[in-house]
């Protein structure tokens, strides 16, 4: 079978921007053959050799690329994944090689730290968002470094968009209005962003958690937000504020312990 469907709906997911893996045998029975694999719950394309390694690959292939991660597995030719089953029998490896769309970043509010924050994310690859229902805030002219600007409150906003969001992703809420702050963290919660901080002093912050408290949200939900937004590291400019946000998101991302200002006591700024 010709493997052009498969290179021509590859072809036109990535242009499209949508996450997509291919996996390809590189060593064992049937080497080149493919399988393509996408989130939008179709069938995959293609195939390894055998129904069931098709369906064990593709299972992993998702995972592969929830993570945005590329690399090589081993299988048995009917998909046996543990040692013990592959006795006599060849091994299979498997090159899935991910394609997903750059991580997002949704900052609320068009504050001075809006456009430090927006260029920081801009040179670690994330697509960026600025939202705020100011609409002479909100304006491109402003921030011209985000890919979009919108002016609207946030829960239109999640209630459109908020399903895209996913452990890759990050919101940033940096304004200090209850009526938009609040329903900001409340949409950002109810997705399943990956990192949801929230700028503030110790005291506006114990005051929006009140606030929280108020609307319904649990101490286990609430657990989710960084505020103090950043790392601890004496940050003072807009410029390494941001820079302490977009560390912070990576230490989340990568499970490294650092010291955060949630975690802090005292004074945010010495």
């Amino acid at each position: 079978m010709s493997d052009a469907p498969i290179f021509d709906r590859y072809a036109a997911l990535i242009e499209a921007e949508e996450p997509v893996a291919l996996a390809t045998v590189i060593d064992g029975p049937h080497v080149g053959a493919k399988l393509l694999v996408t989130t939008d719950g179709a069938d995959p394309i293609g195939s390894l050799g055998h129904p069931e390694l098709d369906r064990v690959v593709g299972r992993d292939a998702l995972a592969e690329l929830e993570a945005a991660r590329s690399g090589v597995r081993s299988y048995g030719p009917e998909g046996q994944t543990t040692p013990e089953d592959l006795v006599d029998q060849p091994t299979i490896r498997v090159f899935v090689e991910s394609h997903a769309p750059p991580p997002q970043m949704w900052i609320f509010g068009a504050v001075d730290f809006t456009a430090a924050l927006a260029r920081v994310a801009k040179v670690l690859g994330y697509r960026v968002t600025v939202c705020d229902a100011r609409e002479v805030f909100a304006t491109k002219r402003r921030f011209p470094m985000a890919d979009a600007v919108r002016v609207t409150w946030p829960t239109p906003m999640f209630d459109e968009l908020g399903a895209d969001l996913t452990p890759r992703d990050a919101v940033c809420i940096l304004t200090h209005d209850p009526k938009f702050d609040v329903p900001a963290v409340q949409g950002a919660l109810a997705t399943r962003v990956g990192y949801i901080g929230v700028m503030g002093s110790r005291k506006t912050h114990a005051k929006r958690m009140e606030r929280l408290a108020d609307v319904g949200l649990t101490s286990e939900q609430l657990d989710r937000l960084l505020s103090p937004i950043g790392l601890d590291i004496g940050a003072r400019t807009p410029e390494e504020t941001a820079v302490s946000i977009c560390a912070e998101i990576i230490a989340r991302r990568t499970g490294k312990m650092v010291p955060s200002l949630k975690d802090s006591t005292g004074p945010i700024h010495s």
